[in-house]
């Protein structure tokens, strides 16, 4: 690891706005804000545009009182959004959309969509979380390239396979905010390689992340980044030590005891910094 990786991290420019036993919520930028759960489900990120609000991911439904609360101290109502955007198919992002099922409408890459409306418990990981999933129709189909306009907000939908094959990653240039759900997290963990996933890919897809203008870094798990290219350098070097070895990552689909760590150190960033 080179000399510009082992920089210590400087102090986050973010504020806690709420932190109860049961979730945090912290302004990552003006009318951003990041829902991190002390659970399992994933964080949730609420854009409160001049035009429209959306919630990108929305954790699982035993999270919902807990992001409906969030949502309420910022004066928005579950009503009040307009668009849900998945970032993937796993049920720790997607657990709660059916609850704005018929009054947002819900988006994500047409490769979620499919899985989501065939309900593939295999590529939800339904069975990991212990949830039900309860059925719920995804409006909006995407694809690379897409443009979803919030008004002052400018989001670019970037395909980044790698975690799964229809992770999707949403870029805001002009204010240098990236959503990268669990292709790219704080510090360079990975996410770990799933069902339709490839080492490759994901690397390929950080690649591209690290080629980005971003700022700040709004992953799916832990805490929000101001260093997101040095975040993507150093995953990128993990990932490529373990290019070498990628029947290990996938022997997680079979063997609890080999899933175990990685959904260990997901579950590890959830928990705030001392």
């Amino acid at each position: 690891m080179n000399d510009q990786l082992r920089t210590e991290r400087p102090k986050e420019p973010f504020e806690t706005v709420v932190n109860d036993e049961f979730y945090t919520l912290i302004r990552a930028a003006p009318s951003v804000h990041q829902f991190r759960f002390k659970s399992r489900g994933a964080n949730a990120y609420l854009i409160q545009g001049s035009r429209r609000t959306a919630l990108i991911d929305v954790g699982l439904a035993s999270t919902f009182p807990y992001l409906e609360a969030g949502m309420r101290h910022l004066g928005c109502a579950p009503a009040d959004v307009d668009l849900v955007i998945l970032s993937h198919e796993h049920l720790d992002h997607i657990g709660a959309a059916h609850l704005f099922n018929g009054k947002a409408l819900i988006a994500a890459h047409r490769l979620a969509a499919n899985k989501i409306a065939l309900r593939d418990d295999f590529a939800t990981l339904r069975k990991m979380f212990n949830e039900p999933n309860v059925p719920f129709e995804v409006d909006l189909w995407l694809e690379e390239g897409n443009l979803i306009d919030l008004g002052d907000f400018q989001l670019r939908v970037l395909h980044t396979p790698g975690h799964t094959s229809a992770c999707i990653s949403l870029f805001e240039q002009d204010k240098g905010l990236l959503f990268a759900a669990d292709t790219l997290m704080p510090g360079g963990v990975m996410g770990g390689i799933f069902g339709s996933g490839s080492i490759s890919d994901y690397i390929e897809s950080l690649h591209r992340l690290a080629g980005l203008n971003a700022k700040v870094l709004m992953s799916g798990h832990g805490r929000l980044s101001s260093t997101p290219i040095l975040d993507a350098q150093t995953a990128i070097e993990r990932s490529r030590a373990l290019l070498s070895d990628t029947g290990q990552l996938f022997d997680a689909l079979d063997a609890r005891e080999n899933f175990e760590p990685i959904m260990q150190s997901v579950r590890d960033l959830n928990k705030l910094d001392d």
